[in-house]
């Protein structure tokens, strides 16, 4: 079967930021037998910087050289160029653009159709998406006019993109006597490169008041001023949640309340691409309290061996 021929093209291309090009220093002393050849050599380097050209440190943009990652919560952006080889002027140009996922299809892009389009001259279009969802991606780009007789003529092309995953997150919960929830996070970065941190916060439920045990009392990070995360490094966060009154003040209720909230993590990486990461509903055990409870209300802090000391405790009926 022939392909049938059409007087437009279509390129589809991926908008990433580059990368800082930096030399790889290999130098000796002068006392050594190639003398100054290598530091003359890395004086002369284009890319090394003058003053520390014994030093890794790039001064020049480096464009991708093999295809760059996406990564769950960033932002995909795609240049889409329609253009005309013709010497026959097409008219009612028209450009659709659709992203199907694993679960829904997606409009990214329905512009206006362009009245008239003549030899050499281009549609453009730049789109900006979140990713959402992991795996395969396929960005479906159709486009439509009309030749020079009032046919009208249709192609659509399809381009495979595959979403990975950038973090690894694990949860412990650990159960306190006064009924607070304690919630561990560990935070793995599992993409190729290095990410700073910018945001891990606790967005608790409405039964719940949470607080972040990672800052000092004068509110700096524990982490310093930039958590940076290498490739398969992980960090540790806490979280303090206190049952409100309503529901410290039910027992039943207390047991039932399952639902802690969902974890909002906000990173960089490379040249400050922004990544977004919502986890799904973070779910405790339910607490087994039984049908008797004990709980200490007051209990000191020191005592002195063999001398009586006295503490408050609470027994509740669960029945």
């Amino acid at each position: 079967m022939e392909t049938e021929e059409h007087l437009l093209s279509l390129k589809v291309m991926r908008l990433t930021r580059p990368s800082l090009a930096s030399v790889i220093p290999v130098t000796c002393d002068s006392k050594d037998l190639p003398g100054n050849l290598f530091n003359n050599s890395l004086q002369q380097d284009p890319i090394s910087v003058e003053g520390t050209e014994t030093l890794s440190i790039g001064q020049f943009l480096l464009l991708p050289q093999t295809p760059v990652n996406i990564y769950l919560g960033e932002i995909f952006s795609s240049y889409i160029c329609v253009y005309s080889e013709s010497k026959q002027p097409v008219t009612n140009v028209s450009v659709k653009v659709d992203l199907q996922t694993s679960s829904q299809r997606l409009p990214l892009s329905a512009n206006p159709p362009t009245p008239t389009l003549g030899t050499d001259e281009t549609v453009n279009i730049v789109i900006h998406h979140e990713v959402k969802e992991i795996g395969t991606h396929i960005l479906i780009c159709e486009v439509t006019y009309q030749t020079a007789t009032s046919q009208v003529m249709s192609f659509r092309k399809f381009f495979k993109i595959m979403v990975l995953k950038p973090l690894d997150v694990k949860t412990k919960f650990y159960n306190a006597e006064n009924d607070d929830v304690y919630l561990e996070a560990q935070v793995q970065n599992i993409t190729v490169g290095p990410i700073c941190l910018e945001k891990v916060a606790l967005d608790a439920s409405q039964l719940f008041n949470v607080t972040s045990l990672n800052t000092t009392k004068n509110g700096k990070s524990i982490f310093g001023k930039t958590t940076i995360l290498q490739p398969q490094a992980v960090c540790q966060f806490l979280y303090c949640l206190v049952p409100n009154e309503k529901l410290s003040s039910d027992l039943k209720l207390l047991s039932g309340a399952t639902n802690i909230g969902k974890l909002d993590i906000v990173w960089r990486s490379n040249l400050g691409e922004k990544g977004r990461l919502q986890t799904s509903q973070l779910q405790r055990m339910s607490p087994d309290y039984g049908d008797i409870r004990m709980s200490v209300i007051e209990l000191p802090n020191f005592v002195v061996l063999e001398d009586l000391f006295s503490f408050k405790c609470k027994l509740i009926n669960n029945r």
